[in-house]
């Protein structure tokens, strides 16, 4: 399996973790959960946003939720949150739709793991590659990414 310049990260910083590869094609993350073999609430999405300020944010949540807005802005402490437009998503992070990850992006941006994570030993998200996950301990990722645990999503 090729190595992706998430898995060389984690290698370097001796983090342990599991790959998985899946149809590319497939964008769905309930359908990527499936086809790794994992419940959706353990398959985390990566989702870039800019707040009223112009500063950018990371927020990681299952592919089953919604990211809630307005518990982002309040977490990221901005007056309002929206998604990035997805033709900015490349050049900012250097991840395409469907392959980005709080791991490796071209800069380090603020980071927030919803806090369903902490229930489960590890999670999956990608690999920064379309069709391929890596699964990893929550606190690690939480610790690399020097993201904090807290509630994101609709309820």
């Amino acid at each position: 399996m090729e190595k992706t310049n998430v898995m060389r990260l984690l290698d370097a910083a001796a983090i342990p973790y599991e790959a998985h590869a899946y149809d590319a094609e497939v964008t769905d993350g309930e359908q990527v959960a499936a086809l790794v073999g994992k419940d959706a609430d353990s398959v985390f999405k990566t989702l870039v946003t800019i707040g009223a300020s112009g500063a950018h944010y990371v927020f990681v949540v299952p592919v089953n939720c919604t990211l809630d807005l307005k518990k982002a802005a309040r977490a990221a402490k901005e007056k309002s949150i929206r998604m990035i437009p997805q033709k900015d998503l490349l050049p900012l992070t250097g991840y395409v739709h469907g392959g980005c990850s709080p791991i490796g992006m071209k800069k380090q941006f603020p980071t927030f793991l919803n806090d369903t994570a902490e229930l489960f030993d590890a999670i999956c998200f990608s690999a920064g590659k379309r069709g391929m996950q890596v699964e990893l301990s929550p606190v690690a990722l939480s610790e690399y990414v020097k993201a904090p645990f807290i509630d994101l999503t609709e309820q």
